[in-house]
């Protein structure tokens, strides 16, 4: 067994890592070369490091974990990505993988570790349950259920859209600056943690604005809510949501919120509709809401499950 580190900015290593991952997952899951690129850029106030386990001078497995760095009082971890080929499986590479990035995340003041949802997922948690190989693999390492997410569809084709009623609240793209100091000061407001983050990481990273989108209540100064959306071209890669079950076109969208003064007032819902509704009108068929436990909820506007994820952790106990 031979470890190497993994080069962030590598295009081989991108592309044994898509490779190992989609062998180890299965179309289903299939990654590309650019999707792992995206995933190990630089993120503002992370670290992030892997390796490469070698067998006979080739990659058969690696493994990419991230940490926080910039706030001190935030000391989380991720395994982001872990993968070994089928044919390498069960001669100890995942376990030397997993307890290298261990240290490593110990060493860079992480309290607890995830599998997966890092601030650059490559899933929110594990697609299998107890019993499982994955999941016991990561149990018998002291890692725990913490709960269950899900990714849920639709194929927006059926999705209705009638005339909106007089008054109702719109939602509409970012477009202009004053859209964009609306968003950054909602989100800032309403959600300051991962989801402002990741909207200041996007704009900062040239991400298209019209892939946002804020609820105007009629004569309203202040956006209610917000959304992010996805599509095929957009500077987060649609593949990170893995819609190959679905029909093309594709998108999704998600985190989506309303602010803590406006909630019963049917505000969701009209998050949910107006995405839904603009992404039809752009042409998406198949369409992903990611990474909620609200099941009940988007199946009220057509949304079945689709992906189920499990999310373990681990507490480092500090010396």
């Amino acid at each position: 067994m031979e470890l190497i580190p993994f080069d962030l900015k590598l295009e081989t290593h991108h592309a044994a890592a898509a490779a190992l991952w989609t062998a180890a997952c299965g179309p289903d899951l299939a990654i590309t070369p650019a999707f792992v690129a995206f995933n190990t850029r630089f993120t503002t106030g992370v670290s992030q490091a892997g390796q490469l386990v070698l067998e006979e001078g080739q990659p058969v497995g690696f493994v990419l974990a991230s940490a926080t760095t910039g706030d001190p009082t935030y000391k989380l971890g991720w395994i982001d990505a872990l993968a070994v080929s089928p044919a390498a499986q069960r001669k100890g590479y995942g376990s030397a993988l997993l307890a290298w990035a261990e240290i490593w995340l110990d060493l860079h003041g992480a309290h607890q570790i995830r599998s997966g949802g890092s601030l650059r997922p490559f899933t929110p948690g594990l697609l299998t349950g107890p019993g499982s190989t994955p999941y016991e693999f990561f149990a018998r390492r002291g890692y725990v259920e913490e709960g269950i997410e899900w990714d849920v569809a639709n194929d927006l084709i059926t999705y209705p859209d009638p005339p909106l009623p007089a008054g109702a609240p719109i939602l509409r793209p970012v477009e202009t600056e004053a859209d964009r100091a609306a968003l950054f000061d909602f989100l800032s407001r309403e959600f300051p943690g991962r989801w402002a983050f990741e909207c200041q990481e996007f704009f900062r990273e040239g991400g298209r604005p019209s892939d946002w989108m804020l609820l105007w209540p009629v004569d309203a100064e202040k956006p209610a809510g917000f959304c992010q959306i996805t599509l095929e071209d957009s500077l987060r890669p649609i593949e990170r949501f893995y819609p190959h079950r679905l029909p093309h076109p594709w998108g999704q969208f998600g985190p989506l919120g309303v602010a803590a003064s406006a909630r019963g007032k049917g505000y969701g819902a009209a998050v949910v509709d107006g995405a839904a509704r603009h992404l039809k009108q752009l042409g998406v068929r198949g369409c992903i809401i990611d990474w909620t436990s609200l099941t009940d909820f988007y199946s009220k506007f057509g949304f079945t499950p689709y992906r189920k994820y499990h999310t373990l952790v681990k507490e480092l106990i500090a010396e």
